[in-house]
């Protein structure tokens, strides 16, 4: 039987940044796929517990917070966690002063030199949840990978695909440029305000990929972890050359 092809994206402009960008891969069949089952509805209270994870990688430990108001992710990254289907995956695209990806669940069982990103998890999208100026891809951001916009103009999240941002420094001229990127994708409704330019400045991110990507979680401990994973050597394909793995994932609030 033939499956579609698929392949997750960060953003356009990283094609300039790295091949990695023409990534096709076969996607992943749903997993543990149960039988339907006749439920009867029940309310259910709001989730208001702030959510952390744990990732246990064979580099060290990176902990990050759920936010509350992107629930349809939260509810995603938790039920990933949960069933651990996490353990095992590799960071499989690591770009240096950009950001790690992570989420493939082939990338378990991957060969060395395989190219890796075309597949998720169960083979269901999240509905964006993008909430700029709130939360956007400062240094630590925890966001949700994607198809790019020309496939996928509601820019929906993969299902299990998501990423750690590191990025770099950012200067007043060079937030200007952005602003003006800003104000053609937004009919100009949506502004840097001067703390998020004072936080690109001053810590560093990535500002170009601000309100197009839903941004659901930050790092809270570990950022020397994602430091020393986004500086090791990479294949063509932006590849760790040595496997850079999640031992284990954690729900640990």
């Amino acid at each position: 039987m033939k499956m579609m092809r698929k392949t997750f994206f960060l953003l356009l402009f990283t094609m300039v940044l790295s091949p990695v960008m023409a990534n096709d891969l076969l996607p992943v069949k749903p997993y543990r796929k149960a039988p339907a089952k006749k439920t009867v509805e029940k309310s259910v209270a709001p989730d208001t517990v702030q959510h952390e994870i744990l990732l246990q990688t064979s580099m060290g430990d990176i902990r990050f917070i759920l936010y509350k108001d992107t629930p349809k992710h939260r509810d995603n990254m938790l039920r990933l966690v949960r069933n651990h289907e996490l353990d095992g995956m590799l960071w499989h695209r690591v770009i240096a002063n950009f950001m790690i990806q992570t989420g493939d669940p082939y990338s378990k069982v991957a060969k060395a030199g395989e190219v890796l990103g075309g597949h998720q998890v169960g083979g269901k999208f999240i509905p964006a949840e993008i909430l700029f100026p709130k939360y956007y891809h400062k240094r630590g951001a925890v966001a949700a990978a994607r198809e790019s916009d020309d496939t996928n103009p509601t820019r929906q999240s993969s299902g299990s695909q998501f990423y750690i941002v590191w990025g770099k420094r950012y200067t007043d001229y060079q937030m200007d440029a952005y602003q003006k990127d800003l104000d053609s994708i937004s009919n100009d409704s949506l502004k840097y305000t001067p703390e998020i330019r004072k936080a690109y400045f001053e810590k560093g991110g990535v500002p170009y990929l601000d309100g197009t990507y839903t941004v659901f979680g930050e790092v809270v401990d570990g950022l020397e972890v994602v430091d020393r994973i986004q500086n090791v050597a990479t294949d063509q394909w932006a590849r760790p050359k040595e496997d850079v793995r999640i031992i284990k994932a954690t729900v640990v609030r």
